[in-house]
């Protein structure tokens, strides 16, 4: 088995000032429609996110949090505004390109793990490396190392239904970041555990963004999370306001 320092040597950004800007939002505006009206959700919102900074969106619910957190990804298009990543607007790539992208450069963490219930903790850890086009080989020895380091080395060959909710919730995290993206997108990551597994989770995600050097931006309702995070923003009629 790999080691997990090897497995995640060369994780892109290392050695970056984590000043420096690795996402970058300008003037991005989404609005939903129903039958009698329109509703604003991003008004103009402008963002600059680090390498290796920690971020929390926080606020009530129906805000837009997760939908800036979907656009920040790429699983959604703004209806007007840039997306820069790295200095070029991901938002020009067509339908192809930018799947490719999300691919290697993001990984996402929702509430609900959306594993594959079918499939062990190392076949869905795997699915990201499959998709780029590794072989099997190199994209086993990835996902172990990875599920080694979330502390589920014991855990390799058992199902998703076999595993307890914690469990499952480190799956997702390493499936996110099999691929050593230099982000990592969480939308209430803990909103579906106790307060003992939520705490496990808060606690390696910190560890994980100091050891691999990631960006993380975190949705949530959890003020525990949030205050773990370096920098809080909510969203107020629209726009980005941050938090003291």
């Amino acid at each position: 088995m790999v080691k997990i320092r090897d497995a995640f040597k060369g994780v892109e950004g290392e050695g970056i000032d984590p000043g420096h800007c690795l996402i970058k939002g300008r003037c991005l505006c989404k609005s939903f429609h129903n039958s009698r009206s329109r509703i604003d959700i991003l008004k103009s919102v402008d963002l600059e996110i680090g390498w290796g900074e920690t971020l929390a969106i926080v606020g009530a619910s129906g805000i837009g949090k997760s939908t800036l957190l979907n656009i920040l990804g790429t699983l959604d298009r703004p209806d007007c505004g840039e997306l820069f990543f790295k200095g070029e607007n991901v938002l020009l790539y067509d339908d192809e390109k930018l799947a490719r992208f999300r691919n290697v450069s993001v990984g996402f963490v929702f509430q609900f793990h959306h594993l594959l219930p079918e499939f062990s903790a190392l076949e869905n850890t795997m699915m990201p490396a499959l998709i780029r086009g590794d072989n099997k080989a190199i994209a086993k020895e990835s996902a172990e190392a990875i599920l080694l380091r979330v502390g589920l080395g014991d855990r390799l060959h058992h199902r998703v239904v076999e595993l307890s909710g914690g469990e499952q919730q480190r799956v997702a995290l390493a499936r996110a970041l099999v691929l050593k993206p230099p982000v990592l997108l969480a939308d209430e990551p803990t909103g579906n555990l106790d307060k003992r597994n939520s705490e496990k989770v808060h606690e390696l995600l910190l560890e994980l963004n100091q050891e691999f050097q990631m960006t993380l931006v975190v949705v949530t309702h959890n003020l525990e999370l949030a205050a773990l995070m370096s920098r809080i923003v909510t969203i107020l009629d629209g726009k980005l306001v941050e938090t003291d």
